[in-house]
């Protein structure tokens, strides 16, 4: 039931996924909101969900999406909004195994959005991509711009925004669909295979090569975690039924990841030089007007405050962690 509270409502809702990078942002964000928060993670070592990214008071379920006992939680804790962060993230991984990309990322999205009707939940939020566009012809990126994923996980990225608007028409689960552009920021895993600002700064602070695919010179759309978070706050009541490009409307090379954390340590690290992901495409940057103008969001962290913030938190760290 809900209960009224001077800046607004609590609800209760889950958090797939929430132990991980973004996820467990996104729980802060609600947490400090005062709603009702529970998290299903799988912890896999490979995601980079860890107990210790769940913060005191927040109950954490450890359980994969694809697996149906997760209908018992849901009907337990009878959630009203379910925020599925839950995912297979790496492009390089659902390259080299589609299947067990589309298991977790499909099959595991259907299962949570079957409980999630059967719980009566009313929406769920999704962590969709900007991997669904590809590379495209025309630059910024902006709702509309044709789909044509390069990987596996951009398909299944697309193939789940479909089967939103499915449950939605046939099911009345409401959703808002998130299209990340490429999020950093403290937690992510910089031992992993994706978000390459987390791992140059593994490498600069372990005063190690940095490997470079490609000519460097590929850009992308570079979004703090905290700016992620405070958009999946604000479409808990808004959105209805709509997909958002978010990012910050710039293009960064990962070459000028590169010298901004040379110049922030004044390391410069070595470079080796490796060819492109396949998968990997060449350009991406997002223009978030659909997001300012209907949720009033927009990104506020320049990229050099975001590179220095996310480098003081590994550098805290304590070693080997």
């Amino acid at each position: 039931m809900r209960r009224l509270l001077r800046k607004g409502i609590i609800l209760r809702i889950i958090v797939t996924g929430g132990a991980g990078f973004i996820g467990s942002h996104v729980v802060d964000a609600y947490a400090a909101a005062g709603h009702d928060v529970l998290v299903i993670d799988s912890l896999w070592e490979r995601g980079g969900g860890r107990r210790a990214n769940v913060r005191n008071g927040i109950s954490l379920v450890h359980m994969d999406v694809r697996d149906d006992a997760i209908g018992r939680v849901f009907s337990d804790f009878k959630p009203e909004i379910v925020n599925h962060h839950a995912a297979q993230h790496s492009v390089t991984i659902s390259a080299r195994d589609a299947i067990y990309d589309a298991q977790v990322n499909v099959v595991g999205l259907l299962n949570v959005l079957d409980h999630a009707v059967r719980a009566g939940a009313r929406k769920l939020i999704f962590a969709s991509s900007g991997a669904i566009y590809g590379t495209p012809q025309h630059l910024p990126i902006v709702e509309a711009t044709p789909q044509h994923p390069a990987s596996p996980y951009g398909i299944t990225k697309m193939a789940g925004e479909h089967y939103l608007r499915f449950y939605r028409d046939a099911k009345d689960l409401d959703f808002t669909a998130l299209r990340y552009g490429n999020v950093y920021g403290p937690r992510q895993d910089p031992n992993g295979e994706a978000g390459v600002i987390a791992i140059f700064i593994g490498k600069f602070l372990a005063r190690m090569p940095v490997r470079i695919d490609w000519d460097g010179e590929q850009t992308r759309d570079y979004v703090f975690v905290k700016d992620v978070a405070s958009v999946n706050l604000g479409v808990l009541e808004a959105g209805s039924g709509e997909a958002y490009v978010i990012g910050t409307g710039k293009r960064s090379s990962v070459n000028d990841v590169y010298r901004a954390l040379v110049e922030l340590t004044g390391f410069a690290a070595p470079v080796e030089r490796a060819l492109q992901r396949p998968g990997d495409a060449r350009d991406a940057q997002f223009d978030s007007a659909k997001a300012r103008s209907q949720l009033g969001w927009a990104s506020q962290t320049e990229l050099r405050d975001g590179i220095r913030a996310t480098y003081e938190y590994f550098e805290r760290l304590p070693p080997g962690y």
